[in-house]
């Protein structure tokens, strides 16, 4: 099939093919050993103009200005953006001009690389720019990059405002908004942080399997797919916890994981079906513990990351300053709805549920019930970090009972900006108890709950070998990055967000 060729990509092609002709290779083998970036000479030049004498700078070509002998351009590289002047006699000192007057003047196009050599220097009107001694052709690009407007009141803006524009061809994006490419190095600092917060107090980073036998640790629908050589059904994993709790049998006392998990579920602006959890258990810990070490590592975090506790999210500043306000489940739907429902049995909840128009159906049982009036009533209401604690058995089968309140068990879940960033417990060794946890799972599946967890006997045998009291916890990193960093959508935080097959 003939590709469809604007008429700027036309012209792009012919200047590479004259390029060629001319005798310059427009994709040169080459390793470009820069001294500096651009950011390097915008913030260090005023405070020692001779540490910039000689520079070596490589980048895009973003703007040129023309003025016969002499020109002005814009290069960016990674860390920013800067003026550079070019002399004809100067990058050509012999009588072949060819570089200049043919292929800087006339092939050369926006988005090109280059890289260039010469000396720091403040012009004539006060602006930082690089007087060119010496300039290489990198790299042709062969399609426009969108134009970066200025509106009347300063404010950037391009082209690319298409939702299916921007995560499509987000190289694009990333190429023009300077903004965006600080959202993923904040990002990459959030994890580093938590990271370091945890590697710091001794725990282990290990990996545990994506394709699983059985897949379990999470109520979600899993993808599904098949292993040749074995002939075997395989899923994608939708937790890794199983794993990671085969770990502490196995006598590590604090083990981690960032893992890529996947839910064959609906998209939105909080779901994306790839995702990115990290999961902590510890030994000989329990949930209290673990609300506290939550609280301390994700203020920490909030240090690292901006300098500040307070963090400002859409209309709101969150605070993540210690110690944050803490309800148990059923005081929250007291709270937030007036109606206690912490003796009701699941024909009343049926009831309280309408009452309260909330969307139920004919597979929920009592655990789904409890959490879809808290989802519809509760979670929106809560901004500032809040625990929720103490769930009923049913919503919770890897979770150790609760030490004092029949029907209970020991999880929390944070919630922040109305939604949740993390799941934890106290979570369950008895091995008797969880298989029949496990079986109540089958049950639910029976009836429909295409969400209910599957029996692992491998589990199963495992935590018959004994498992010390342990305490684990799940952080959606996507939603954690959403609020750390002032994003609407989830799809802003991930590089390459899932999208339909594009139409070509």
């Amino acid at each position: 099939m003939s590709q469809h060729l604007s008429e700027q990509e036309q012209v792009r092609r012919e200047n590479l093919q004259k390029m060629i002709e001319v005798g310059i290779n427009p994709y040169p083998n080459a390793t470009i050993e820069n001294t500096h970036s651009i950011n390097d000479i915008l913030s260090g030049y005023a405070s020692d103009e001779e540490a910039y004498s000689k520079v070596r700078v490589s980048g895009r070509l973003m703007s040129r200005r023309i003025m016969g002998k002499a020109s002005f351009a814009e290069i960016q590289d990674n860390s920013g953006r800067i003026q550079i002047y070019v002399n004809r006699d100067e990058i050509c000192p012999g009588e072949d001009k060819t570089l200049y007057n043919t292929v800087f003047k006339k092939l050369l196009d926006f988005g090109d690389f280059i890289s260039i050599e010469g000396n720091a220097f403040t012009t004539q009107t006060g602006q930082l720019s690089i007087h060119v001694n010496k300039l290489e052709i990198l790299s042709k690009s062969l399609k426009p990059l969108p134009v970066v407007k200025t509106d009347a009141e300063g404010n950037a803006y391009d082209e690319v405002t298409d939702p299916e524009f921007k995560y499509r061809q987000r190289y694009v994006d990333l190429t023009i908004n300077p903004q965006v490419r600080e959202v993923f190095e904040k990002r990459s600092k959030m994890i580093n942080a938590m990271r370091k917060f945890m590697v710091d107090r001794g725990y282990l980073e290990v990996e545990t399997p994506v394709l699983q036998p059985i897949y379990g640790g999470a109520a979600a629908r899993p993808f599904k797919t098949h292993h040749n050589t074995l002939d075997t059904t395989f899923y994608l994993r939708i937790a890794n916890e199983l794993y990671l709790k085969r770990l502490i049998f196995g006598g590590y006392e604090g083990v981690f994981e960032f893992a890529k998990d996947f839910r064959n579920e609906g998209m939105s602006r909080f779901h994306n079906p790839e995702f990115t959890m990290m999961e902590l258990y510890v030994a000989y810990k329990d949930y209290y513990w673990m609300m506290d070490f939550m609280e301390e590592m994700i203020e920490y975090v909030a240090m690292e990351v901006h300098g500040t506790t307070e963090v400002q999210v859409g209309e709101n500043v969150i605070s993540f300053k210690r110690p944050w306000k803490r309800y148990t489940m059923y005081e929250a739907i007291e709270h937030f709805t007036g109606i206690d429902i912490s003796e009701m049995d699941e024909a009343q909840l049926r009831e309280t549920a309408k009452s309260l128009h909330v969307p139920i159906d004919d597979s929920m049982g009592k655990g789904k019930l409890i959490d879809e009036i808290f989802g519809e009533k509760c979670e929106h209401q809560l901004i500032q970090p809040t625990f929720i604690t103490d769930y009923p058995v049913e919503m919770s089968p890897l979770a150790k009972k609760h030490r004092t309140k029949e029907g209970l068990v020991e999880r929390f879940e944070a919630i922040c900006n109305a939604k949740e960033i993390c799941n934890a417990f106290s979570e369950l060794n008895d091995p008797i108890d969880q298989r029949a946890r496990f079986e109540e799972q089958l049950e639910l599946g029976k009836r429909g709950d295409e969400e209910a967890m599957q029996l692992d006997e491998d589990y199963l045998r495992a935590l018959e070998y004994g498992m010390p009291p342990t305490a684990g916890i799940g952080i959606g990193i996507d939603r954690l990055a959403m609020i750390m960093l002032n994003q609407n959508s989830i799809q802003d935080v991930l590089f390459f967000p899932q999208m339909k097959p594009e139409v070509q």
